[in-house]
């Protein structure tokens, strides 16, 4: 299997609707590793490590998110993994 990481930034509405949590939540239930928080400016900032395909249907639910969220843009940048483990939401 070939690991990957995704350093993923996303725009719209995704503050105050349960993004993080959900993300949080479907990260682990997939076994994908990293983290996810607010930016103060609007956007939620997140990292994905892990198998390539469990990593990019991370990326893909990103468009999507929790389900009172609405996505305007998913931005994306891949790199080598940092070897994280577990998922957390970060302050």
């Amino acid at each position: 299997m070939s690991e990957t990481r995704a350093h993923v930034f996303v725009t719209g509405r995704v503050q105050g609707v349960y993004y993080r949590a959900t993300t949080r939540e479907t990260a682990r239930e997939r076994g994908v590793s990293g983290w996810v928080r607010n930016l103060d400016d609007g956007r939620v900032e997140a990292v994905f490590e892990g198998d390539r395909d469990v990593v990019e249907s991370m990326v893909e639910w990103c468009h999507e998110g929790s389900p009172r969220a609405r996505v305007d843009d998913v931005a994306v940048e891949y790199d080598e993994p940092n070897g994280l483990e577990g998922f957390e939401i970060r302050r």
